[in-house]
């Protein structure tokens, strides 16, 4: 979202922006049977190490992108393309692993794709497990809906990876979300909404309330911000995530 897609370049644009981190994308997917992904050639990765190393910025997670356009539901080298990703989480001791179930995987919208979504998620849960990783999945179902879901998946390493941006657009309340999925169910908070205003202008997400339930359930994590770009100029990425970023860490990291 920054416009450094497998760019070394994010690395010093988080820096600028004030961010403790980056979420570090696999790159295109498309019709590939797997991600068009860089960072499985060494040179490249060892680059993006020592880069973050010097910079003291923390490659977060890694985003399977490429599933908001493609269906995680129905791709034949899904599989693979998870494995990818975990073999690149391992060789660069990244934690965490973003899995959105996108479009195609709207289980809102395509209730039918419940049974094998399940059944996949089992499948590529067990790597993850002996790694000591997880994989964080963003649907667009009510908390206790998705909170069904992963119980039914039944693996500790495959989790929420919430993002408020959902729930407020179908009129549900985020602090509600947060308690029905758990300390246990979440792993981690994509922390935006839609594009229009900055986060300190947002009329219908309380961050200083959302602070409040988290520190209730216990839980830390990353924030990870993702839109909520000013309509004034949403194409400024260093104006409009400095200004999100600043106000997060008002909230969150007071001095």
């Amino acid at each position: 979202m920054i416009l450094k897609r497998q760019k070394l370049g994010a690395l010093a644009l988080a820096k600028e922006i004030g961010a403790d981190g980056v979420e570090v994308d696999m790159g295109p997917l498309g019709e590939r049977d797997t991600f068009e992904n860089q960072l499985a050639k060494g040179d490249v990765r060892q680059q993006f190490l020592a880069k973050a190393a010097e910079l003291k910025i923390e490659i977060c997670s890694l985003a399977m992108s490429g599933f908001y356009a493609q269906s995680f539901a129905e791709r034949p080298t899904f599989e693979r393309m998870v494995g990818d990703c975990i073999e690149t989480m391992k060789a660069m001791k990244v934690r965490m692993a973003f899995l959105p179930l996108g479009v195609h995987g709207d289980l809102v919208k395509r209730p039918e794709l419940w049974k094998p979504i399940v059944q996949r998620l089992k499948l590529i849960a067990p790597a993850a497990e002996r790694a000591g990783l997880t994989i964080g999945i963003e649907t667009s179902l009510p908390a206790r809906e998705e909170a069904r879901l992963l119980d039914e998946t039944g693996s500790s390493a495959i989790r929420s990876y919430l993002n408020f941006e959902n729930a407020l657009k179908a009129g549900r309340d985020v602090n509600l979300e947060l308690r029905q999925l758990g300390n246990e169910r979440l792993g981690r908070i994509h922390c935006t909404d839609e594009d229009g205003v900055w986060l300190q202008d947002n009329q219908r997400l309380d961050l200083i309330q959302v602070k409040r339930t988290l520190d209730e359930m216990g839980w830390s994590g990353w924030l990870v911000v993702e839109r909520s770009r000013s309509a004034k100029d949403p194409r400024n990425v260093k104006w409009n995530f400095s200004a999100n970023v600043s106000y997060l860490k008002k909230i969150f990291q007071p001095a």
